[in-house]
């Protein structure tokens, strides 16, 4: 797993994660292959989208929602990389990635995307995101965002200490 955070957090990277946590090249492709494949799965056919709606439902009596979506900031280093470097410093000053998460009822991952750098803002992540392409025209399907988030069919916002609440 620590493999797969450490590329997660710097994709594009193997060779240089494998010498650093002292694995081969393959290991690192292997390892993030098998996480992301069986452990990340965002519900996509109908059956795995009612189960989701069924569980929200039962355990936080949110009829539509079958799980929550944020973005966090995670560094790249002390300096900002050397190429569209700009792009990569956050509203805080640090070169970071934002990074997109969806996670289900058991706080479980259900996606994630790491391919945006610090300055683009949450909302613009999500308009281009793989996980609300795969949304937008379900019928009364939703995530359930922060106020970071505009609203839509497929996003509901919320503000963050009503998300807390949710989750707990």
């Amino acid at each position: 797993m620590k493999i797969c955070l450490r590329y997660l957090g710097d994709p594009g990277y193997q060779q240089g994660f494998g010498q650093e946590l002292g694995v081969r090249q393959a290991t690192v492709f292997r390892t993030v292959d098998r996480v992301v494949n069986e452990w990340i799965k965002f519900p996509t056919t109908n059956h795995e989208l009612m189960e989701a709606k069924r569980i929200w439902q039962s355990m936080y009596k949110f009829p539509t929602a079958i799980g929550v979506i944020d973005c966090t900031h995670i560094r790249v280093g002390i300096l900002k990389p050397n190429r569209h470097g700009d792009d990569y410093i956050n509203r805080k000053g640090k070169p970071t990635l934002n990074v997109q998460a969806t996670c289900a009822d058991r706080e479980m991952f259900t996606s994630v995307d790491v391919s945006w750098p610090g300055s683009v803002h949450d909302s613009r992540i999500c308009r281009n995101s793989q996980t609300r392409s795969q949304l937008i025209n379900k019928a009364n399907v939703v995530l359930l965002g922060d106020d970071g988030y505009g609203i839509e069919p497929c996003l509901m916002t919320l503000p963050s200490e009503i998300l807390l609440q949710v989750q707990k």
